[in-house]
């Protein structure tokens, strides 16, 4: 009997029959690793990821998400059709993290992570959907049962093309930004606000932590509500406490304002006193320019001249006697003293900003409006 024909004791298969299986199962197997390679390797993806953070109040936003390119091609009610759930960008649904609660469009959001939908149309009306679900692919598997939250907004033209999909923190201040999705000739505009309450749920943490023990942080979150006119009563414990750590003129000015704006105006002037005897020249000649910012013109002089009294030498003082004789219309006498605090001024940047003061009293304009 030929060999190759013959049966196996070991397997009962005749050996051609042997080698066709040894084959099979080799490919079998060198299918299986090259797979397991290419599921191990990350390969540069032609819409790039992308990630961008922006800090308001004490939350931090994260955006993270894919840049698809415009490419050429007709982007709105084409490759983003019109009236259906958009991933709003590529790949992997992009997603939005808040480090604590806000409002997006004057509507209430906890904190958390959320995948970032959008539905786009041909009018000025658009819908922005935070899904509770952030690890889709795209909005492929979006369900409207996990919304946490849907709110109608405007898109805007775009003068210049934005060729990578991007998000922008445009308008931003002290509480709230506009997020903004930008493509091709698009902005998709959202507004997120912070609210005061979640701010001093914020400071209320920080402050029971190691800043109970110093004096700086128990003033700054006092300066916080002072600033804001909020949490008055708890703010003047909370500098209270910074003054029994070391008692400075920061803190001392700070405990002022707030008793003077819960109208305990005795208590305030006090206060006041205390803090221009612990000031410095600079302290003080900035706070007088503060009150002068607040309209307060004759404090503001008054504490120029204690500046002179207590520091007749010196930069500040020769700023504040420039400030003194402005006020009583005597510009030369002005600006000599503008001219000795230029000439002791340490930096460029300090003699540049004197000399705009220098050439008000050239135009005999009082420098004090």
């Amino acid at each position: 009997m030929n060999s190759s024909l013959a049966p196996s004791r070991r397997t009962g298969l005749p050996a051609w029959a042997q080698s066709v299986a040894s084959l099979a199962l080799g490919a079998l197997l060198s299918a299986a690793c090259a797979s397991a390679v290419r599921a191990d390797v990350t390969l540069p993806s032609q819409s790039q990821r992308a990630s961008v953070t922006q800090r308001i109040a004490l939350t931090d936003v994260t955006v993270t998400y894919h840049r698809p390119l415009v490419n050429g091609r007709k982007i709105w009610g084409a490759l983003v059709p019109y009236n259906d759930v958009w991933r709003a960008g590529a790949d992997m649904n992009t997603t939005v993290e808040f480090s604590s609660a806000v409002t997006v469009e004057g509507k209430p959001l906890a904190k958390g992570t959320y995948g970032l939908h959008m539905i786009p149309t041909a009018d000025s009306s658009w819908t922005v959907i935070f899904s509770k679900a952030t690890t889709s692919w795209g909005s492929y598997t979006y369900d409207q049962a996990e919304d946490a939250l849907r709110v109608t907004v405007k898109p805007q033209p775009l003068t210049e093309n934005v060729e990578a999909l991007r998000f922008d923190f445009d308008d931003v201040k002290a509480s709230s930004a506009v997020l903004t999705l930008k493509w091709e000739k698009l902005a998709v505009p959202m507004n997120v606000a912070v609210s005061n309450d979640e701010t001093l749920a914020n400071l209320r943490a920080q402050v029971r932590g190691s800043e109970w023990f110093g004096w700086s942080g128990l003033n700054s979150a006092a300066a916080f509500c002072l600033q804001n006119k909020i949490n008055l009563e708890e703010a003047l414990k909370w500098v209270d406490r910074s003054i029994q750590s070391e008692e400075r003129f920061e803190n001392l000015s700070t405990r002022a304002g707030i008793l003077a704006a819960l109208n305990r105006t005795a208590d305030a002037s006090a206060a006041e006193k205390r803090a221009m005897e612990k000031g410095t020249a600079l302290q003080l000649y900035f706070q007088g320019r503060q009150m002068q910012a607040q309209k307060k013109n004759d404090e503001a002089l008054e504490v120029f001249r204690a500046v002179v009294k207590r520091y007749p030498e010196g930069i500040y003082s020769s700023l504040a006697r420039a400030r003194l004789a402005s006020a009583k219309g005597d510009f030369a006498e002005a600006k000599k003293e503008a001219l000795a605090a230029q000439a002791a001024a340490p930096s460029p940047e300090q003699k540049k900003a004197i000399q705009v003061v220098i050439d008000r009293l050239d135009r005999k304009e009082d420098i004090n409006k």
